[in-house]
């Protein structure tokens, strides 16, 4: 795939579908904790968009910094070596025991240069990976307590056949909203893999690709069961069609 054809996950769209939701959950749970759940999503968004600019500016001043240091260690190593070399050229070495000390004390140089370089060349993409696990971190929290928000919602309450207990927790909620608030839940389960998503734009780690997509595999799996509860809704009352009208058309 070309880069004209890819159109990349940008964090302007997501948070804009965020704020449509928190007016959409507003209007109808003005008091509900669900609400505020959707305000801190709309916070990890707008620090997924902070972290991505920010990030790249510290990345390329990482990459920078480890590349001179990379490149000093480089030089240094083969200096020590060039000079070890030729004291044994020159006949500086009086026996065998002083090269064997020189050949070991050039081996380890050039095992601890690697061991640097190595360390160095990877420095940049480790700064950037803990920023974004950190993210996907409250992203995984944050589905859980959507998780929690809708786990309370029994749709058997609403049927005729239910006999409630004594430890059957209250329902505030008639039929039409319980299925709006569920479909909330859902909604908000799929924004959380969306913002998740725009962590894997921003790298091409292993363990943060991984992260994101059991964060996203996590969303899913929660929505699932959300739509199984939608499901077993007691069917609700038939509601009259919206006449459109047509420009011209009287």
């Amino acid at each position: 795939m070309t880069s004209a054809l890819h159109e990349p996950l940008e964090a302007p769209a997501v948070k804009e579908t965020v704020e449509e939701l928190y007016g959409r959950i507003e209007a109808r749970f003005p008091t509900r904790g669900l609400l505020k759940v959707c305000g801190d999503l709309g916070q990890l968004v707008d620090e997924v968009e902070v972290a991505s600019g920010v990030g790249h500016r510290q990345i390329r001043v990482a990459r920078a910094v480890s590349r001179v240091a990379i490149v000093l260690v480089a030089a240094i190593t083969g200096l020590a070596i060039v000079l070890a070399a030729k004291d044994v050229a020159t006949g500086d070495v009086d026996n065998f025991i002083d090269g064997l000390s020189i050949a070991e004390t050039a081996i380890s140089d050039l095992v601890y240069a690697s061991i640097a370089i190595f360390f160095l060349w990877a420095l940049p993409e480790r700064l950037q990976r803990s920023k974004l696990l950190n993210l996907l971190h409250q992203l995984r929290s944050t589905a859980h307590v959507i998780d929690m928000h809708q786990l309370t919602k029994d749709p058997e309450q609403l049927k005729p056949s239910f006999v409630s207990t004594a430890k059957s927790k209250p329902l505030d909620l008639d039929r039409d909203q319980m299925e709006r608030y569920l479909d909330y839940c859902s909604e908000l389960l799929s924004l959380v893999g969306k913002t998740a998503a725009l962590c894997a734009e921003e790298s091409r780690d292993s363990l943060v690709l991984e992260t994101v997509s059991t964060v996203e595999n996590l969303t899913v799996g929660l929505s699932r069961k959300i739509w199984q509860k939608i499901s077993n809704l007691p069917p609700g009352e038939p509601r009259e069609p919206v006449p459109v009208q047509v420009a011209g058309v009287s």
